[in-house]
């Protein structure tokens, strides 16, 4: 009979070494949770409480897989981003806390705006699209729409606009190769996340985030690490409106740099912010 103590402690002995101990602990009950269908608190409140064979053997198969580095986000194939659930797989990065304070960043200039007027949101590098998503879930006024390089990631951001019952216009396009002359539809807001990783910043990265997230979206070339801020930089030249507004999060290693880049394009009004761990990881700019 396996109980869930017996699971905790076998989880602890068996990937402690992959992740620190408030991160197996934290994974461990999410499995038993899932596993069992009960909810964390229970979890918590009866450790003495059995496993049938079927649970057990789930948790196992569960174990294994962890073993080998493999994100927990992907066994189950969902996350939660924003407190909205986000279905995820290798062709999309695993949201992060971080760019959680981006979206709330974004949120605190915009709530305040009148119920009628329109605006418009762009989302550059989307991956599973939480960003577009959780903008559009909380700004019911906003038009937004969400580029992608990936055809995989836009039908998982797709997915996710279904799941979370929400409308925006996902775009197929690669912003390192995109026509910057002025269209139609003018944004009063970019977002972006790009690939910021070198790969002298790959060597303290985990190999769970090195050998089963999407490269694509996370490195960029050791000689041009601000290569995708230059870009969207241009591209937000032509297609924000004037005095709209550009988002980044950035690599905490590069925050003067992502500074000096936007000063130099002519933005104003720049704003470098520090996450919630105190390292620089957002910066915001006016046309």
């Amino acid at each position: 009979m396996i109980t869930i103590k017996d699971v905790f402690e076998d989880y602890r002995q068996q990937i402690n070494g992959i992740y620190d101990t408030n991160e197996t602990e934290a994974i461990t009950l999410f499995v038993i949770a899932e596993v069992t269908g009960l909810s964390r608190a229970s979890v918590k409140a009866f450790p003495e409480r059995a496993l049938t064979a079927e649970q057990s053997e789930q948790a196992k198969n569960i174990l294994a897989e962890l073993k080998t580095g493999r994100p927990i986000q992907y066994i189950f194939g969902i996350t939660e981003f924003f407190g909205l659930p986000f279905k995820v797989n290798p062709y999309v990065l695993i949201p992060r806390p971080e760019t959680e304070e981006l979206v709330e960043w974004i949120l605190e200039g915009e709530r305040l705006k009148a119920k009628g007027e329109r605006f418009s949101v762009l989302d550059i590098g989307t991956g599973s699209g939480c960003i577009a998503i959780s903008l559009k879930k909380n700004l019911a006024n906003a038009d937004v729409s969400a580029i992608d390089i990936s055809e995989g990631a836009l039908e998982t951001a797709k997915e996710n606009a279904l799941l979370n019952e929400v409308e925006v216009n996902f775009i197929l396009a690669d912003i390192l190769n995109i026509e910057h002359n002025k269209e139609e539809a003018q944004y009063n807001i970019i977002v972006s996340n790009p690939p910021y990783v070198t790969l002298d910043d790959k060597k303290q990265m985990h190999s769970n985030v090195t050998d089963f997230e999407p490269h694509t979206a996370l490195f960029v070339p050791e000689h041009d690490p601000l290569i995708f801020y230059r870009a969207i930089a241009d591209f937000s030249l032509s297609n924000l409106i004037a005095g709209g507004l550009l988002f980044f999060e950035i690599n905490e290693n590069l925050g003067n740099e992502t500074v000096e880049l936007l000063t130099g394009k002519g933005f104003k009004n720049i704003e470098l912010r520090k996450d919630m761990s105190g390292r620089d990881r957002m910066v915001k700019a006016q046309l």
